[in-house]
């Protein structure tokens, strides 16, 4: 499995459903370089929570003139195609998009291979708190926390970090169904 190219994303989703996403970011490391970055705010098509707006500060009125998923995955796909998926606490971001894939009835993959910085944390920093915020903190990566395109840029700076220490992701690949039926292979 070629493991010199990684795409790290993050979503913010409107409301605690988790099932649309009202902000993504990826940003891409070939080679070890972080070479490409991409974010967007997306129209969920959904009410907003309080909770979720005062996290992201992001709001019906951000969205009003913002692309649908169903516009933003036509330039997304290749991107998430292109490599190794990474998100900080995957399982979230992942199942978040395969929400949003199902809610728009679009076919992507049956599965993707995926890796996750706080399950390679808790290899490489035991005993440690694998929160992005004190992740960042303790690698003096700059944050500006649950905001999806600084999320992803951390989340894809911490990957380099853990590589840099020693880590191998390819001891730490896991694989999501996008199947319907089943949340894990």
């Amino acid at each position: 499995m070629n493991l010199s190219r990684f795409v790290a994303f993050d979503v913010e989703t409107p409301n605690r459903m988790n099932n649309r996403m009202s902000a993504i970011g990826i940003t891409v490391i070939d080679d070890g370089k972080i070479s490409e970055e991409f974010y967007s705010l997306i129209n969920p098509q959904q009410r907003f929570d309080y909770f979720n707006i005062g996290l992201t500060g992001i709001d019906e009125a951000a969205v009003k003139d913002a692309p649908v998923f169903p516009e933003i995955w036509t330039k997304i796909e290749p991107l998430l195609s292109s490599g190794m998926l990474v998100a900080h606490n995957a399982v979230f971001d992942m199942g978040v998009l395969k929400k949003c894939l199902q809610a728009y009835d679009i076919e992507w993959k049956p599965y993707v291979r995926y890796l996750c910085t706080v399950q390679m944390g808790k290899r490489v920093l035991p005993g440690m708190s694998h929160k992005l915020n004190v992740l960042c903190d303790h690698y003096g990566i700059e944050l500006d926390h649950h905001q999806a395109d600084s999320d992803s840029l951390a989340c894809a700076k911490i990957l380099l970090r853990y590589i840099e220490d020693g880590a191998d992701p390819g001891q730490c690949i896991r694989t999501y169904s996008f199947d319907s039926l089943h949340s894990f292979v």
